[in-house]
């Protein structure tokens, strides 16, 4: 076979394998579409409306606007990943253990929504959904490994929206997605006890077209629900050598619900979130090249098991409306692992609770700073590759800064 076919499915392969880092929900999802979702834990994100943001989770939310808004912002993603417990064929290595995996990194967001009249609206916004990046070169164990070397993934997702609300009650939005990925892997295979072949994919990088639909319920202005579904597409990729790369994106769907208690100054509000994480069953690498072969020198084939399991956010959070001035939120959120029967010392993925809590600050009726704070906690997880064993660990910390304005 050709030498498109050394990497099929490398860009998942990256994803996959260095989960260990920037991503900070199960398998490499990136929640970074607003700090007022950071400062709530994402609960009721799919219909709250309460800037442009929205619209990253629920296109119909646009229907809920009677000005044109505009959202920007950033969120800082702190993470701390340990690898412990190290043992190759039952032999401690202490040389394994690992604390300093992770690092920080910056994503930054904008969405812009434009009511036309009372019936329609459109938007236009730019985030991200997918990244990770993680770099083990100062690690005597993992540098040159199959299990470890450097991956960087990044993507960005370009949305056009429009929403139409048809009575009261109902609105529906539909939108498409313009998707950019761009990824490096590298990889030794010191594990393998053959000569030091090296994977060494650099910039790879591609775009894919998806969809987003959506509806909103409103029992009345206090109290509404949301229900909207993504479909991701596969990315289509070439590095700098020509090489073909295929990344499948995981499709989603949220209900959420917003109850503002009583006409009063505080409001309640939930999500459940299902992530289509079950299209990562396995890694092939078929007929590899012997130039960057993790076999061996003669080239062959390489087969790695995931099978994952769909994934699921269940969160709750709280709105307090404390004056004319200053809102101020929290919430939780408990996160599904995306991974099963299956473990991996390479992705520390686990059951993870998220402790949020944020603020906004209004300067006026139609301009605000929003400030959003989420520690995200994992666990030990004890993992079995055959060859090595470990205990495994990601936390991270989230900080959001979102600045909004109504015209």
């Amino acid at each position: 076979m050709n030498k498109t076919r050394i990497l099929k499915r490398s860009l998942l392969a990256a994803a996959v394998i260095a989960s260990t880092s920037q991503a900070h929900a199960a398998g490499f999802q990136l929640n970074a579409q607003s700090a007022t979702g950071i400062g709530r834990a994402f609960a009721g994100d799919a219909v709250i409306a309460d800037n442009a943001s929205s619209m990253a989770r629920n296109p119909a939310t646009m229907a809920l606007f009677d000005k044109t808004s505009l959202s920007l912002g950033f969120e800082a993603i702190i993470t701390d990943i340990s690898v412990k417990d190290v043992q190759v064929l039952g032999i401690d290595d202490p040389n394994g253990n690992y604390d300093d995996i992770g690092g920080t990194s910056v994503a930054p967001n904008i969405h812009l929504i434009v009511p036309v009249n009372d019936k329609f609206a459109w938007g236009i916004n730019a985030y991200s959904n997918f990244g990770t990046s993680t770099d083990f070169s100062d690690s005597d164990r993992w540098n040159n490994s199959v299990f470890g070397g450097e991956t960087d993934i990044l993507s960005m997702n370009i949305g056009l929206s429009g929403s139409y609300r048809l009575n009261e009650q109902w609105s529906f939005g539909a939108g498409l997605d313009i998707i950019y990925g761009k990824g490096t892997i590298r990889r030794g295979a010191t594990e393998l006890g053959a000569p030091l072949q090296t994977l060494n994919v650099q910039d790879a990088d591609g775009w894919g077209v998806g969809f987003n639909v959506g509806t909103v319920y409103e029992l009345n202005e206090n109290n509404r629900f949301g229900l909207s579904y993504r479909y991701s597409p596969e990315i289509t990729a070439k590095d700098d050598y020509g090489q073909e790369i295929s990344l499948p994106l995981p499709d989603m769907a949220e209900f959420s619900g917003y109850h503002r208690i009583n006409e009063t100054a505080f409001a309640v509000h939930y999500s459940v979130q299902w992530i289509g994480w079950s299209a990562f069953d396995k890694i092939d690498f078929d007929n590899l090249d012997p130039s960057q072969s993790l076999i061996g020198a003669g080239g062959g084939s390489y087969s790695k098991p995931y099978e994952w399991q769909d994934g699921w956010h269940f969160a709750i959070g709280g709105t307090w409306y404390l004056n004319e001035k200053v809102t101020l939120r929290t919430g939780y959120m408990h996160d599904t692992s995306a991974q099963d029967e299956i473990t991996s010392i390479s992705v520390p993925d686990s059951d993870r609770n998220w402790i949020s809590a944020g603020a906004t600050y209004h300067f006026s009726d139609d301009s605000n700073m929003d400030f959003g704070i989420t520690y995200l906690i994992g666990s030990d997880e004890a993992v079995d590759e055959g060859l090595i064993t470990a205990t495994t660990r990601a936390d991270a910390i989230l900080v959001g800064l979102q600045y909004s304005h109504s015209f």
